[in-house]
């Protein structure tokens, strides 16, 4: 006996016991084109036996055609996949989007080819988080401890230089021409001076150099180098008169990188024999350890600047890489304090306190990531600022302190609470606004 799949003569037509054909299938009305408008119904009329209207059928949906030059829904409908992954082009996304507001079936299925895109692949941003380098150096050293790691008073440089290398690779040439304003404050008031994204590397590399040549590497400035006390302002001009107009200006980017990259190196490799080491910084010196997160700090600021400058955001520091910034600018209050004294823009101090015993005390507390509370002495440098002598109190926030650091707000705009003796607290926030320089 013949199994259904095996060949027994009947399949033939017109052989006996022929076997019913099944036709293939056949094509959509629809694919063949818009379909034609249905005839109206005709109207019911009365039966004349009670005045009443025999039943009406229910209508049949009308597919309306579609306006001229439309594709046809066929193709429209195999459109819906890449509309979904905004993969059409702008003619296409109008057709589509056009033809959903005539069809109910293709609308409902393009409202759940969104829904499952949007959870198959969430929107993401291209940009890589800033924090990456860090958090993937952190896992590999978790797992493997360097052989030579960075001291702990470098990793906010190491980590802000590269930051700013990763937005200085996204930049185009016309990019690094862009103006940037550059914010200090002298005195009393608030100074400017415009350049160029590379005129703030150059302005950078120069100042860097004051650290470099102490570890004793090579100066930037090279043969240009002013003689003298070292100082930053006279360094960077130095730089901008010697820079070529006719060079790119990518040109800063590279050395820039690589005297940061050295230096990391060298303290790397030095250690805790350099932490201690003198940097001079014209009319004021600072130890290594100190001059690090100074550079660092500097490098976040105009990094920031450059980032408006070109409308691109930028992130602050992580929280532990900015308490050390922020605890850096609360010990060299006192000494900016002493300095304003002298040139007569604060307030003379009440009592001489011996050095190292307690005397008149601010509480400065700064909320938020890399906050904190620090009492700074008000008397003299070599005090020592305790609870128990507190006679004010300040709280900012820290990006606020930060700003107002850098010299990016005045001390009347920056928005403290405030309690104690007045003109300490002034005294205070301009000794702040005091530490930035150009």
């Amino acid at each position: 006996m013949n199994g259904p799949d095996e060949w027994d003569g009947r399949e033939l037509p017109g052989s006996p016991g022929e076997r019913p054909r099944i036709p293939s299938p056949r094509a959509a009305a629809e694919d063949r084109g818009p379909l034609p408008d249905a005839p109206p119904l005709p109207v019911a009329e009365p039966d004349g036996l009670d005045g009443t209207e025999p039943p009406v059928a229910p209508i049949a949906p009308v597919i309306l055609p579609a306006p001229a030059g439309a594709p046809p829904h066929r193709i429209l409908k195999s459109l819906l996949g890449a509309w979904a992954l905004a993969a059409c082009s702008a003619e296409e996304t109008a057709a589509v989007e056009a033809h959903l507001t005539d069809c109910a079936s293709c609308a409902d299925e393009a409202l759940r080819l969104r829904e499952a895109v949007g959870l198959l692949h969430p929107a993401d941003s291209l940009d890589l988080d800033p924090l990456l380098r860090s958090r993937v150096l952190e896992g590999c050293l978790g797992r493997r401890p360097a052989r030579i790691p960075v001291p702990e008073w470098a990793t906010p440089y190491d980590a802000e230089t590269a930051k700013l290398d990763a937005l200085l690779r996204d930049m185009g040439a016309a990019e690094w021409r862009a103006p940037v304003r550059l914010r200090w404050f002298e005195g009393e008031r608030p100074v400017e001076r415009e350049t160029t994204v590379a005129g703030v590397m150059g302005h950078l590399m120069a100042v860097d150099g004051l650290v470099a040549t102490a570890l004793g590497l090579t100066d930037p400035l090279g043969t240009a180098a002013p003689p003298g006390a070292p100082d930053p302002l006279i360094r960077t001009e130095t730089f901008w008169r010697a820079a070529d107009e006719k060079q790119s200006p990518l040109a800063t980017h590279a050395p820039w990188r690589d005297q940061s990259s050295a230096l990391i190196r060298q303290v790397s490799f030095a250690g805790t024999k350099v932490a201690e080491l003198a940097v001079p910084y014209g009319d004021f010196r600072l130890p290594l350890r100190d001059s690090f997160l100074d550079r660092a700090f500097e490098c976040w600021v105009h990094a920031g600047d450059i980032a408006e400058a070109v409308d691109y955001p930028y992130e602050p520091p992580a929280a532990a890489h900015l308490h050390q910034l922020v605890d850096l600018a609360a010990r060299l209050l006192p000494g900016a304090l002493a300095d304003r004294r002298r040139a007569g823009l604060a307030a003379p101090p009440q009592r001489l306190v011996e050095a190292g015993a307690p005397g008149r005390t601010l509480h400065l507390e700064v909320e938020g990531n890399g906050g904190g509370h620090w009492y700074i002495a008000l008397d003299s440098p070599a005090a020592l600022g305790t609870p128990e002598h507190t006679v004010a109190h300040i709280a900012l926030d820290s990006a606020e302190f930060c700003q107002l650091a850098a010299g990016h707000i005045s001390p009347e705009e920056a928005a403290a609470g405030q309690h104690g003796e007045r003109d300490a607290i002034r005294d205070v926030l301009f000794a702040t606004a005091s530490l930035s320089r150009l």
